[in-house]
């Protein structure tokens, strides 16, 4: 698909979109929860459908009322051999250790840039508890067999934070006794509040020492059923933020003040920015003011960089995010992806060791490319909102991922925009 953005004024109010980050979480409980659990503004991005379709492979039943979905379980009982995570690293590294407490063999398969992500740390740890492995040189597919024998361990996070969230949710599940999961160099940091938000929501007992060491209890009898409201994305929200700063202005309401999720990091980095903010409540508004170069480490959210990037090229000056090491792994190498992509939009960009210098003295139109990756479609669309003439999106239809009704949302919002079927 091609998307061409042509300099719009963006202004109206969009309610966000479902967080994929809380409604992944959330579906991995639901599935350890004997009983319903009603899942109320649930998402339905391609990492969401993704993580719905493992829990009915892994035994959970789901049905839709109106506008929320119902998940009935009793845990782990596998229907499936297979469990196709899609593209979502989440997903699969969240999954592996839940599909693990069940004793049938299975076979942990993925789709797109999926199949080339590390996943040694699973040939690493997961002998150590009982689980049979066979990966692909660490790669997918994964063919494992539990059952899982949680213990007490000490794992290296310095790649990601899921492979803890996935360690969590299988031992807070599982365990017999009072177990540890010692942590060294753990990163995400609010991806793992996020993580410890929805287990003791649903009950779980994990206590979080320092982020360096986390006690898990064993599970109380807690079959009941629950309701749980999906909270607004503040990643995809971040975007929309961001256009409003650098061309017209823009309100998000649904995006909670107390958010454990990472990217809410971003209000930080607009008021580095000079952004001319408000914030009543839950709703966040945002105008088009002068813009100035600022320093931002990204290192705990990542996900920022696309959307900090996109205003950056917007701001008088210089600007230097840290936490480049971080974007090797993604839907794209992200870091080479941006440089790429935005300097055919007319930025200037060096990576230095771990941090992105951005300087541009004016958006340009260009030609670029998503590199299949959801957020760099999306930062290039932001910033070319701000451009002199059209910008066009090749492999647009990769916000799918995260945020389907980006472009409508945009539309909405007065910008002008086409699309086109390949």
């Amino acid at each position: 698909m091609k998307v061409i953005i042509h300099p719009s004024r963006i202004s109206g109010t969009i309610n966000a979109a479902p967080s994929k980050s809380h409604m992944q979480r959330v579906c991995a409980a639901a599935l350890l929860n004997s009983g319903s659990t009603t899942i109320k503004n649930p998402g339905k991005s391609k990492d969401d459908l993704a993580s719905l379709s493992v829990i009915r492979q892994l035994g959970a039943l789901i049905e839709e009322d109106e506008d929320n979905l119902i998940i009935n379980s009793n845990g782990i009982h596998p229907v499936s051999s297979e469990l196709n995570c899609g593209e979502s690293g989440l997903g699969l590294r969240m999954f592996a250790p839940i599909a693990a407490i069940s004793s049938k063999a299975m076979s942990l398969k993925g789709e797109g840039s999926l199949l080339t992500r590390p996943m040694h740390f699973f040939d690493e740890i997961f002998p150590t508890l009982g689980i049979t492995i066979k990966s692909n040189e660490g790669k997918l597919p994964i063919n494992i067999q539990g059952p899982i024998q949680p213990r007490d361990i000490a794992i290296d996070a310095s790649l990601s934070s899921q492979f803890l969230t996935g360690l969590l949710f299988a031992f807070a599940k599982s365990c017999t006794s009072s177990t540890k999961i010692t942590v060294k160099y753990l990163v995400s940091k609010p991806y793992i509040d996020l993580t410890l938000q929805v287990l003791e929501e649903f009950n779980y007992n994990v206590t979080n020492h320092r982020y360096e060491q986390f006690i898990i209890e064993p599970p109380l009898v807690n079959n009941r059923d629950r309701v749980v409201t999906i909270e607004g994305d503040w990643s995809g929200a971040a975007f929309l933020l961001v256009a409003g700063a650098v061309s017209g202005e823009i309100t998000v309401d649904g995006l909670l003040n107390d958010s454990t999720q990472a990217d809410k990091a971003i209000v930080q980095a607009l008021q580095l920015a000079g952004a001319e903010l408000i914030n009543s409540g839950n709703s966040f508004h945002l105008k088009k003011s002068d813009l100035k170069g600022f320093e931002f480490d990204a290192t705990h959210c990542p996900d920022l960089f696309p959307p900090l990037v996109a205003l950056a090229v917007h701001c008088k000056g210089e600007t230097r995010l840290k936490g480049v090491s971080r974007l090797k792994h993604k839907e794209s190498d992200r870091a080479q992806s941006l440089k790429q992509e935005f300097e055919k939009m007319g930025a200037v960009i060096h990576i230095e060791d771990n941090d992105m210098v951005i300087n541009c003295t004016n958006v340009i139109d260009a030609e670029v490319s998503s590199h299949h990756d959801h957020r760099i479609a999306m930062a290039c669309a932001v910033a070319a909102l701000g451009a002199k003439e059209k910008t066009t999106i090749t492999e647009a239809e990769a916000i799918t991922k995260s945020y389907p009704d980006f472009y409508d949302h945009l539309q909405r919002c007065n910008v002008s925009l086409q699309i086109f079927d390949n």
